[in-house]
Order: structure tokens, then sequence, then C-alpha cells
């Protein structure tokens, strides 16, 4: 079956990391609508709603051809509550100081030597 529509193409813009109600607007200049990644869930706008939220992924990817008024779904984050504010695992205790101080013998430079003409 061949898929046919009168309906325009357009280009998915690239809303992640904008605010939602900046992104909301992005894509509806570009003729997309932004959707929960759930079809069975709430509307997104019910997600983001009250406070700031950010968008941190979008599908499908930037770039992509759609028909005009197609679903880009998004996930939101309230602000503050970002992955990437969140503390990284911590790491293991760097080497003792007395590990790097000790100096490679082969590594040793003679300054002394006088090779200046008599």
């Amino acid at each position: 079956m061949v898929e046919r529509s009168i309906r325009p193409i357009v280009t998915v813009p690239d809303v992640v990391g904008l605010p939602f109600h900046v992104g909301r607007d992005v894509a509806a200049e570009a003729r997309v609508a932004l959707a929960n990644p759930d079809p069975d869930g709430p509307a997104i706008g019910s997600l983001a709603w009250p406070g700031l939220f950010y968008i941190v992924w979008q599908h499908p990817e930037p770039g992509t051809q759609l028909r005009e008024w197609d679903s880009v779904a998004v996930r939101v984050v309230k602000h503050g509550d970002a992955p990437d504010l969140e503390p990284a695992e911590p790491l293991d205790a760097p080497p003792a100081d007395s590990a790097h101080a000790q100096p490679d013998r082969e590594q040793y430079l003679d300054l002394a030597e006088d090779d200046s003409p008599q």
C-alpha cells in the first residue's frame, strides 16, 4: 500500500536542551507537534506544567523529514532535575603524591657541564 498525503513535507527541528515552552514554539514554527513518547499517557503539555521544564530527548532526530503536523516525541525534566546536574559517580582515590614526586633517572638532565669554548 502506497501512502499518499496532501500534507507537505517538513523538517524536524532540534529542540533538545530548550525550555519546553520555547521548544514548543520552535516546533510549531517548523509545523510539527511535540508529543509524549507514551501514546497512552497524558499530553506532553500537561507533563511540562506548571514550572520550568527542559527537553532532554526527542524522536525522530533533528533533520528528519515528516509530514506537516506529525508528532515529535519528547521527554522533559523539571529545571534542576536534569541528569547532567546529578553528581558523577565517585572516582577511586588518586595515587599518593609520592608516586608522582619521584624523578625518573633516565630523564635526568645534567646542566652542570660547561660546553662553552675557551
